[in-house]
């Protein structure tokens, strides 16, 4: 204990002597917290609308007025054409297009039907799906309306209906912050153990230092856990700055146990650092960890859940998100935070991440070897 101790020490003074990368540790993922949830969401607002009009009825108008209303649609242009409306698309000025036809009003009147053309620019999958699905629940419910002031009250009444009630469950206003931050916080902790731990050994290879801890009798099992600890320490104050951000910046607050949390993250680090750890016993330049930790944080992140749905991704994918520990973090997060789950409910998960951090830290002990 007393060796590992002086590498504890060793290791300490260098974080703290080195100012750029302290900041890197503690200041970028909390600005990166305060910063993502407002721009990763699932959120499709200001879809702007050209308006082509050839009917200039009352109904037009209110048709059109319902559309603006709902908050999610902003105006391009009013055009007298559909060419000209088309021609906004093209230019990327509008993302949908509304030909109201001519005859507007009074085919709806007197046939009681009628007809609108959309012109969608699916460049962007999502805004064009989402924005679609905007305009056809308004339709819907501006044909709801225009039956209401038609029909009959008693008529109306009398036709069977099925009226729907929902009640949502662990996130009341699907306020979509309460989805995103904890799998975000989960994500930068990641960052941390990730990539830094992986620049570590590298960086005494670069020095030439590692050299003369070659020659020193310190077992290879002290040195790779002095290399560990320190940013295991670091990564868990930044998890617990990242939880303080949470509950007094979005207003969080966990609903399951925090040391449940606390006791899957202390596993979690071991794995991940685990995985830098290893990265690093592999790379002879800061250059080489730092190309191979990116790749694999780029893997785990677009295959974490973080952004897509696991249970939509292909078969393949699927298989190899259960070899990303990041999915399981992110899982046991939004689990306990908004859930309030219990450790039954995420002991498969602690399983999983038990084993791939005894796999992955022997493996970086079994793989770094002393030479004289």
């Amino acid at each position: 204990m007393r060796t590992l101790r002086f590498l504890l020490q060793k290791e300490f003074r260098q974080v703290f002597r080195d100012k750029n990368l302290l900041r890197q540790i503690l200041m970028v993922p909390i600005i990166q917290l305060l910063i993502f949830p407002w721009a990763a969401n699932y959120e499709v607002k200001n879809i702007s609308l050209a308006i082509v009009d050839h009917d200039h009825s009352s109904y037009s108008e209110k048709f059109i007025s319902k559309i603006f209303s709902s908050g999610y649609f902003i105006h391009s242009d009013y055009t007298s054409s559909f060419k000209d409306a088309y021609q906004l698309i093209e230019r990327d000025k509008a993302d949908i297009a509304i030909e109201i036809p001519q005859g507007f009003e009074k085919n709806l009147v007197r046939e009681n039907q009628q007809k609108i053309f959309l012109a969608v620019n699916a460049i962007n999958g999502v805004k064009a799906i989402v924005g679609t699905g905007y305009l056809a629940s308004i339709i819907t419910d501006y044909n709801s309306q225009i039956r209401a002031e038609w029909v009959q009250a008693d008529r109306f009444n009398a036709a069977p209906a099925i009226e729907i009630t929902s009640s949502n469950w662990f996130n009341p206003l699907l306020n979509y912050k309460m989805f995103m931050v904890p799998g975000i916080l989960a994500f930068l902790v990641t960052l941390i153990g990730g990539i830094m731990c992986s620049l570590n050994i590298v960086r005494e290879k670069e020095i030439g230092t590692i050299e003369q801890i070659n020659v020193t009798p310190i077992r290879k099992q002290y040195f790779i856990l002095g290399k560990l600890l320190p940013f295991w320490i670091m990564a868990t104050f930044v998890f617990t700055l990242g939880l303080l951000i949470s509950r007094f910046a979005y207003g969080i607050i966990p609903q399951g146990s925090i040391v449940l949390l606390y006791a899957f993250l202390s596993v979690y680090l071991f794995a991940v650092l685990g995985m830098g750890l290893l990265i690093s016993t592999y790379s002879d330049t800061q250059q080489q960890a730092m190309s191979i930790s990116f790749f694999f944080i780029m893997v785990f992140n677009l295959l974490s859940g973080l952004y897509t749905p696991i249970e939509s991704m292909p078969a393949w994918a699927k298989v190899i998100t259960d070899f990303n520990p990041l999915r399981y973090f992110i899982e046991v997060m939004r689990m306990v935070v908004l859930k309030g789950s219990s450790f039954h409910d995420v002991s498969h998960h602690f399983l999983v991440i038990f084993l791939m951090a005894v796999v992955l830290n022997t493996w970086a002990i079994l793989n770094y070897r002393k030479t004289t």
